[in-house]
């Protein structure tokens, strides 16, 4: 056997073209293609701004609102909460329009809503015509909160997606700390004229996200759901780490729009179901096993990232300082600055961390870190209300808590629901699967911003934290169950990781095994014919 052996090396010596090939697929990346990927990811998800601005800025300028407008706290909770319920529309409407127009001009679509409604708050002249206002911004963020993450995850490589993916949850993050700031700087401005400001400076980034989108190629997918190889292979390349990888990702993509691998036309024709037909059926009323488990998960992530209060924590944070002792305005909205620079920069190591140590264990920390923070700031506002004076360690300590909460958040939960929920979906049910999480995702937050004065005033404020707490570890529970790792996956394999449920371990553990024997018996054939 040992001559055999040798007497093929002599014959076919291809040891050093087996060292060339694994060369070949080194993980060095192309700095190049790195760049343009990033650069694709930068300007799409600056649609999230939109969101975040909206958030930060609300939270100062419903107080100065309320004043000028003499309103009560329950048209206040329905002026900061109902922009969620109004962005439904525009998340069902983006799914479709995502589809039909492709992805970027939907980007141009949520600018130009959100520019309107920017601008039609800081004309109000009465709480009629700002509902009215919020309610075509609402529309533009639900436009926003589909399509980046969206059009993020199809434009990324599989060995960076997690940290290109997380960009939209970044610029929240930066335009909350933005409405912060515009909070902070129009605050010594008359009442009347500071908060129509605050509210008009809005329009400003949605003009330069219409404008940076000119630069951006459309979605390699989207554009193969059209038949547009052509195109698609030419963004594969300029986003993909290898020329290998750009094909590959080529050639998945066109098996799961059921176009033949051996069709390479620029154009070709392709059966026209990328406009949303049947996908609904699949999704609710016929759904295979796997689309069932895929949907629980990514409608359970939405639910449980609002569900846990972040919302209510950063809208209604003045509130909560003023509960914890801080009695200042100048001084509320410098600690509601600080809650943005934590949660800006905890997002951003959170970008860093997702390729490396996976969603699956910063998910588990994140979260379980928020029960902690929950609770012990719970435990802080129920002593301050119970106090006849000012204790200065149990305000420090919820000072300390709500910092802590954010952090928690930002680092896990906040940037991978939106990752996740994106990369698990087919590609046939990409669209409307993210558009059905954000609706989720807005409703729940709708919910909790609405309602948390009520919330507070009926059961205390350190109740409804205890509450938050408690929601948090039902949801560690459910992610411990039921999510499978996905980093390093490609966006089309997905599908064969969902479908057990709380048994996808074992299910991928017989996957692993079954690789093992196909790659070790491939093996065995290429040390025979190469050693």
């Amino acid at each position: 056997m040992s001559a055999g052996l040798n007497s093929e090396r002599d014959v076919n010596p291809s040891q050093p073209t087996t060292e060339k090939t694994l060369a070949d697929f080194d993980p060095v990346k192309k700095p190049k293609r790195n760049k343009f990927a990033f650069a694709c990811a930068t300007l799409a998800s600056m649609a999230s701004i939109l969101l975040g601005y909206d958030i930060g800025v609300m939270s100062g300028a419903k107080d100065y609102i309320q004043i000028d407008l003499k309103l009560s706290d329950t048209q206040v909770g329905l002026l900061v909460g109902t922009l969620n319920w109004y962005s439904l529309v525009g998340s069902a409407a983006a799914g479709v329009t995502s589809d039909r127009i492709g992805r970027r001009y939907t980007i141009v679509v949520a600018g130009a809503l959100f520019f309107a409604g920017a601008l039609l708050m800081g004309f109000s002249t009465n709480y009629a015509f700002l509902m009215v206002a919020r309610f075509v911004a609402g529309i533009g963020v639900g436009f926003a909160l589909m399509i980046a993450p969206v059009y993020t995850t199809e434009i990324s490589p599989a060995s960076c997606r997690g940290f290109l993916a997380s960009f939209p949850e970044v610029f929240i993050n930066v335009g909350i700390l933005l409405g912060y700031v515009s909070n902070y700087a129009f605050s010594k401005l008359p009442t009347n004229l500071g908060w129509r400001i605050m509210l008009g400076v809005g329009a400003i980034p949605s003009v330069f996200l219409a404008l940076v989108v000119i630069g951006m190629p459309e979605s390699p997918r989207w554009l193969v759901m059209q038949g547009r190889l052509g195109d698609a292979r030419k963004v594969l390349d300029k986003t993909s780490d290898t020329k290998e990888e750009s094909q590959q990702r080529l050639s998945e993509i066109k098996e799961a729009a059921g176009i033949p691998q051996d069709c390479n036309d620029d154009v070709v024709r392709v059966q026209k179901k990328s406009h949303g037909e049947g996908v609904w059926k699949e999704l609710f009323i016929h759904p295979t096993r796997p689309v069932r488990h895929i949907l629980l998960c990514g409608i359970g992530i939405h639910f449980f990232q609002q569900a846990s209060g972040i919302d209510a924590v950063v809208l209604y944070s003045t509130n909560i300082f003023e509960k914890a002792g801080i009695t200042s305005s100048n001084d509320k909205l410098l600690a509601t600055v600080a809650v943005g620079f934590t949660k800006t920069v905890f997002i951003l190591v959170a970008t860093l961390l997702l390729d490396r140590i996976g969603r699956r264990p910063l998910l588990l920390s994140s979260v379980g870190g928020m029960v902690l923070s929950l609770a012990t700031l719970g435990f802080g506002l129920t002593i301050i209300d119970h106090s006849h004076e000012k204790l200065p360690w149990a305000v420090a300590l919820s000072i300390a808590m709500v910092l802590a909460f954010v952090a928690f958040f930002s680092i896990g939960m906040g940037p991978i629901a939106g990752v996740y929920c994106t990369e698990i979906f087919p590609l046939r049910l990409r669209a409307q699967g993210t558009g059905m999480g954000v609706a989720v995702n807005r409703v729940t937050s709708g919910v909790i911003s609405t309602t948390f004065i009520m919330l507070y005033k009926a059961i205390s404020i350190g109740g409804a934290f205890f509450l938050f707490a408690g929601i948090a570890t039902v949801a560690w529970v459910f992610f411990f169950t039921c999510f499978p790792e996905t980093r390093g996956r490609t966006l089309e394999d997905m599908e064969m990781l969902f479908g057990n449920f709380i048994s996808w371990r074992s299910a991928l553990k017989d996957g692993k095994k079954e690789e093992e024997v196909h790659g070790g018996n491939d093996g065995q054939i290429q040390m025979g014919t190469k050693a």
